[in-house]
């Protein structure tokens, strides 16, 4: 018997439907096998830089911002990768047969490399991923090149980076998609520690896909720390499914309306449209100036659908203006709009209001830390959003045409040229949908 007598039709990011009468904990991330899988490959998946080690090497520019004159080392690292490639395998590999995996890319300059899962299961943190990986592609270099124990410690800064001077692996060769344990703010963060820019270089700037990435990511967040326990677990697969996953075409729809000529105003009378249409909200009470105000019997669904209004806005708004800047108005006033058209609570119950808030500050006012692209769910402004505002930042700068001071080609161009070429990772709808 399913869990819930909710049911989604899934559509992708074309309108193209998927899959119909989804029971909703099909798309839980507990339970879908594509989702599944994609968390496993993002904890046992990091990617070595070759061509970058290669460099730093000869240039003598490792770690952090350090060239170190007279270290350098003239190794032809690029012509050696297949042999580099098969020593690191058998040095990640801990039985025979096991699911170790490691795929080459750009001519080998780039190796997308999966560890056991043995190694994950005789660990308390994602940490052995990376380490297993940065070990391994240093030793299979100085076996490789023969370098000696003068200059053994030059190749380990390149693939390591500045660790252990600093806490993360900064300026090093070997990247995953989540930061490391430490830089979480706090329990469950893990997931929802991922950069914007990482989303939607991993989908090649597609703004639903990016958004579905991200939410998959968000949601699954928000399950490990807890906030999907009893009547709350429906509460964030309906958030899931409607924004992330395009249940029942409904940002699609809204975004084909409102595309052209459209505006944040005009998508929230198209998402109060729908939701009248659908039954969702229903006419209340009238006022003395004659104000309707609206009820619903299903607050859930009511926010799952102000979630996918939430992103469609975004769409529509910084689609248009090719810039993502926009991304924290639009969440500030869609769901200012949204409330003073209805008499209902904005998305998250007014927590987006908050983030858009703070945000605004942060990421390009006065403070002007940096761009909405560097930002992730795990950040104090925009954490308290219950997974529905990062896939918003990540539509947004999907579509910008380069208004941000750190473009999502500045920092995350190797996701894109690693990750993204799986579709596990590029295309989570589809995904999602094949592991219902």
């Amino acid at each position: 018997m399913a869990k819930y007598s909710d049911t989604i039709d899934l559509y992708d990011d074309k309108g193209k439907l998927l899959k119909s009468n989804v029971t909703l904990e099909k798309i839980s991330p507990c339970v879908n096998k594509g989702i599944l899988k994609t968390i496993d490959m993002t904890k046992r998946t990091a990617a070595v830089n070759l061509g970058g080690v290669e460099k730093g090497l000869k240039t003598g520019a490792i770690g952090k911002h350090q060239v170190i004159k007279g270290r350098e080392l003239d190794l032809d690292i690029s012509g050696h990768a297949g042999a580099i490639k098969e020593k690191i395998f058998k040095m990640l590999q801990v039985q025979e047969g096991d699911d170790t995996e490691i795929k080459s890319l750009a001519g080998g300059k780039l190796l997308l490399c999966t560890v056991p899962s043995s190694r994950l299961a005789a660990a308390a943190t994602y940490d052995a991923t990376t380490t297993a990986i940065a070990s391994a592609a240093t030793y299979a270099i100085i076996d490789e090149f023969d370098v000696d124990m003068f200059n053994g410690s030059t190749v380990k800064a390149a693939v390591w980076g500045s660790y252990p001077q600093t806490m993360d692996m900064v300026g090093g060769a070997v990247a995953g998609i989540m930061s490391i344990p430490q830089n979480n703010e706090g329990l469950g963060y893990a997931l929802r520690n991922i950069q914007a820019n990482h989303a939607v270089m991993i989908t090649n700037r597609n703004a639903m896909q990016g958004a579905a990435l991200c939410s998959i990511y968000e949601q699954a967040g928000e399950f490990e720390m807890g906030a999907a326990i009893g009547p709350f677990e429906r509460a964030q697969l309906l958030l899931l499914g409607y924004q992330g996953l395009n249940a029942n075409n409904l940002v699609y729809d809204l975004v084909s309306k409102n595309g052209k000529t459209g505006t944040i105003g005009t998508v929230v009378q198209s998402l109060v449209e729908r939701a009248i249409e659908d039954k969702v909200i229903v006419p209340g009470k009238k006022g003395p100036s004659g104000y309707t105000f609206y009820e619903t019997k299903d607050p859930m669904l009511w926010n799952a659908y102000n979630a996918a209004g939430t992103l469609a806005a975004t769409m529509v708004n910084c689609g248009a203006g090719r810039f993502a800047q926009a991304v924290s108005s639009t969440l500030l006033y869609y769901n200012d709009l949204i409330e003073h058209e209805t008499g209902l609570p904005g998305c998250d119950y007014g927590r987006v209001m908050g983030v858009a808030v703070g945000f605004s500050f942060f990421s390009h006012s006065i403070y002007g830390g940096g761009g909405p692209g560097v930002f992730n769910g795990n950040h104090v402004v925009t954490r308290h959003a219950a997974g529905v505002g990062m896939p918003c930042i990540v539509a947004a700068c999907a579509l910008d045409a380069g208004t941000q001071m750190f473009s999502p080609e500045d920092t995350s161009k190797i996701y894109q040229d690693t990750f993204g070429q799986f579709d596990e990772f590029a295309k989570p709808i589809q995904n999602v949908a094949a592991g219902v």
